[in-house]
């Protein structure tokens, strides 16, 4: 039986995969990481409904909800990765997303691109956790994810991700 406090040997690896010292403390991606913040939106358009994922517990902050997301391979461009993650760890089909727009959080030696993106209307997302990076992966209401143990950057960032979506 898998020990649930240690990574599998069968993820997805690339070279960007490892982490990077910044100040005090590090960040995984040696080219930088990216996620995808998808949005499902009520009848009248406002966002009603997030993809978040429950993190594995032996990954980094394990046991907290974030985006799906990760390390970006060399060269390749934010939104390409974030939409490549989202594939793997949440099964979610690029051609069902729609960008809105992105944030960068920068650091000296490092940064994380969040994508923000809408469903693309027409396509039904139904995400689940494709990978063993993650506990689970669904819907979560927008009402209801104050009540969640929120990935603390991510945690710190989503008033101004959702200010992307107007």
């Amino acid at each position: 039986m898998p020990n649930p406090t240690l990574p599998p040997s069968d993820l997805h690896r690339h070279d960007g995969d490892g982490w990077v010292t910044c100040g005090d403390h590090r960040h995984w991606g040696l080219f930088g990481a990216a996620g995808l913040l998808l949005v499902r939106r009520d009848d009248d358009g406002a966002p009603a409904d997030l993809v978040l994922q429950h993190r594995a517990l032996w990954s980094h902050m394990g046991g907290t909800w974030g985006i799906p997301g990760g390390a970006l391979a060399p060269d390749e461009k934010p939104v390409a990765g974030a939409l490549r993650e989202a594939a793997e760890e949440a099964a979610i089909d690029p051609a069902a997303v729609h960008v809105v727009g992105t944030h960068v959080l920068e650091h000296p030696a490092w940064s994380y691109t969040t994508v923000v993106a809408d469903v693309v209307p027409g396509f039904h997302v139904e995400p689940r956790a494709a990978d063993p990076e993650s506990l689970e992966v669904r819907w979560v209401s927008l009402r209801d994810v104050g009540g969640l143990t929120l990935l603390p950057a991510f945690g710190e960032a989503l008033p101004r991700l959702l200010d992307l979506l107007g």
